[in-house]
């Protein structure tokens, strides 16, 4: 990572125009006031280049794209029509989550919570029963796969939609303590980390958090304390770790940065590779498969003396060739959860930039005097959906409510029990979903998309565009996933 202070230095000299020649601060283009000056009011202005690539992290450069379906629709779902979107610049992890990822979340998760809440670190545990089959002998998956370091660097699997939110925001906090630590601003003291006392990056933003702090930033404010800690306007804390939409995964799988000249694309891609077929035509690599999947009925590897992908089940997340982007396997070894809520016409309802069914619109709990109210006893900031009449949203025209993800789909005026009214509705769809879950669908608001083939997948799946669905609380065998991040700033930074 690169150290701060030598960015926010090299800042200066490309704001350098901002700066005045006679005292040496920066000052307002349109008052003229110095920033950084207690004597002028004290207001700051940081000097900032661009974001910090987080561990792990590809820049993924945005831009417009024909999402969905290229190819013929096996499965006759219609669920992908081909449509034009465009999607902002953001960063995703270059592999798969692997086994000691997660076992080091684990780690830390027992050693905070364990000993007073034993069941967040039981909630994080994934699901290696998974592997079990009916008339199949895969014990040694249930009780080495996981744990065993032959295993540490293959792709975690039994991980739900649930978890893997939950892996992306502990190591958003973990990150960013690593940050503040580097930076000279916290000490670090293992031994306190104990339930409310860890770091949080929204606790420690909203001034809830106590630890160790060895310094803080000096505060020009001649009305303050002459110190205060880190704010978001510092630009030294990275944005959210998250899982990416279903739209971000498939724009960066197909990574057509490496199939354009210009702004033309030269061959519409089926895979993340160039060509219509899934091995290497590579003169040194001629024939070796691109990507881990089951080749046909009963072969998931080969023939003895020459492996056709090498893995019988996963094989370790830097395997095989990376796209045009630096990502591996985004087609084959584990399909991958997003963020998106699953819906057939997901094509005709979302909007053409940054498309995405599922937003719930949260805010921090605040008292009656506007003050965030304390954190909760596993140290996080509390939060609540957005109301009608609490945030004024009968004022607002982008949006009226809080959960959002039925918005044109599932509500009343669609739902397939229209004719009887709606309290006939009411009382046959508890779940508030158009679909008739659990008898002819398993489609409702728990639907989460996942993406891409796995090892057990044919080559139909490894193409970015198809997609299915699972409830967010199931897990598999063959579902791991990746985190993602947003890009803030200039969609390809100043390096260009």
């Amino acid at each position: 990572m690169k150290n701060i202070k030598t960015t926010i230095g090299f800042g200066l000299l490309v704001a350098g125009v901002l700066v005045n020649p006679a005292c040496k601060k920066p000052t307002s283009s349109v008052t003229g006031w110095n920033y950084n000056d207690p004597k002028m009011g004290g207001f700051e202005d940081v000097p900032y280049f661009e974001q910090e690539t987080g561990p792990g992290l590809v820049l993924i450069e945005g831009g417009t794209f024909t999402m969905g379906r290229a190819e013929q629709e096996v499965t006759y779902d219609w669920n992908n029509i081909p449509r034009r979107v465009t999607v902002s610049s953001f960063y995703m992890d270059e592999t798969e989550i692997a086994n000691n990822h997660y076992r080091e979340y684990l780690y830390w998760t027992r050693n905070v919570f364990g000993a007073d809440y034993p069941e967040v670190y039981k909630k994080a545990l994934p699901d290696t029963l998974v592997w079990r089959d009916k008339m199949a002998f895969n014990e040694p998956y249930v009780d080495y796969y996981f744990r065993h370091p032959a295993y540490k660097d293959y792709p975690v699997v039994g991980i739900n939609w649930l978890q893997a939110n939950d892996f992306c925001n502990w190591r958003t906090d973990r990150v960013n303590e690593f940050i503040l630590y580097r930076e000279g601003i916290l000490d670090l003291d293992p031994a306190s980390w104990v339930n409310e006392n860890n770091f949080n990056t929204d606790a420690y933003l909203a001034n809830q958090y106590e630890g160790v702090i060895k310094i803080n930033l000096p505060d020009y404010n001649p009305k303050g304390t002459g110190e205060r800690k880190v704010r978001m306007e510092d630009g030294i804390l990275l944005p959210k770790y998250r899982l990416p939409t279903e739209a971000e995964w498939e724009f960066a799988a197909f990574s057509l940065v490496g199939n354009s000249v210009q702004e033309r694309i030269v061959q519409r891609r089926l895979y993340p590779w160039t060509g219509h077929y899934v091995r290497n035509d590579q003169p040194q690599y001629i024939g070796q498969m691109m990507a881990n999947f089951k080749r046909g009925r009963g072969d998931n590897m080969g023939v003895a003396g020459y492996l056709n992908d090498n893995a019988d089940v996963t094989a370790p997340v830097f395997s095989y060739w990376p796209n045009d982007y630096g990502l591996y396997n985004m087609a084959g070894n584990v399909s991958e959860w997003v963020m998106d809520v699953y819906r057939p016409l997901s094509a005709e309802d979302k909007s053409d930039f940054r498309p995405f069914r599922g937003n719930v619109f949260k805010t921090q709990q605040r008292d009656e005097e506007g003050n965030i109210v304390e954190k909760d006893s596993l140290g996080r900031i509390k939060t609540r959906d957005v109301g009608l009449e609490i945030d004024n949203l009968a004022e607002r025209r982008n949006y009226k409510k809080s959960d959002n993800i039925n918005h044109l789909d599932g509500d009343w005026e669609s739902t397939i029990y229209y004719s009887e009214g709606a309290e006939g509705y009411q009382n046959r769809t508890a779940n508030k979903s158009m679909y008739d879950w659990g008898i002819a669908t398993m489609i409702n608001d728990n639907a989460r998309v996942y993406k891409g083939a796995s090892w057990k997948d044919r080559a139909y799946w490894m193409h970015p565009g198809s997609r299915r669905y699972l409830d967010q609380k199931q897990s598999t065998s063959y579902i791991g996933f990746r985190c993602a991040m947003t890009r803030v700033g200039s969609p390809v930074g100043f390096s260009k």
